[in-house]
């Protein structure tokens, strides 16, 4: 039996679901037979947060046990705020975030995709928690990557040498983490 696998997208639109397919198909070979990735667009619903908290909400109690939870950009800042802010029933095997954003500012939108102050105290330690970041990230300045570092010590941190927002090479490290869940 194949393991779960889902992935959440970056941006909102879909032409942002498109982009990010290169990382599901990246991510699905590295991975092999042994896992299947769920991937569907996730459409802005009209609301602050694009919906996302409530969509990321439905796609993870849709799922079995054991799930593994994938996001890049936005996508990985709304799955990091969902867990952050809900009781999640289903037992996740894993989360794996990339180029996550962390929003600052006093801008009226901003607020709505701003993780709670308390937010690192509210995460399950028990569950892997992984971050990557390209270092030559042209959307997601490489800060983020570090605010992450300081508020949440017991996860694990890549730095990926290059490779963009969309990290063009691929998501082999990504995938040699997930097997070793």
């Amino acid at each position: 039996m194949s393991k779960n696998v889902i992935f959440f997208h970056g941006g909102g639109s879909r032409e942002d679901f498109k982009a990010d397919e290169k990382l599901v198909v990246s991510l699905l070979s590295e991975l092999g037979v042994d896992y299947s990735v769920h991937y569907h667009y996730l459409p802005n619903n009209g609301t602050p947060d694009l919906g996302r908290r409530e969509q990321i909400g439905k796609e993870i109690s849709a799922s079995a046990d054991g799930v593994i939870l994938v996001a890049h950009s936005l996508g990985a800042s709304m799955l990091l705020a969902y867990v952050s802010e809900n009781e999640v029933e289903k037992q996740i095997e894993g989360i794996f975030l990339l180029a996550t954003p962390f929003w600052e500012g006093k801008e009226d939108w901003v607020n709505a995709f701003k993780l709670q102050s308390d937010f690192a105290t509210r995460i399950d330690k028990n569950v892997p928690l992984f971050f990557y970041h390209c270092k030559d990230d042209e959307e997601v300045a490489f800060s983020h990557f570090e605010i992450y570092k300081q508020n949440l010590p017991h996860a694990t941190f890549r730095e990926v040498q290059t490779g963009g927002h969309q990290f063009s090479d691929g998501l082999k490290v990504v995938a040699a983490d997930v097997k070793e869940l």
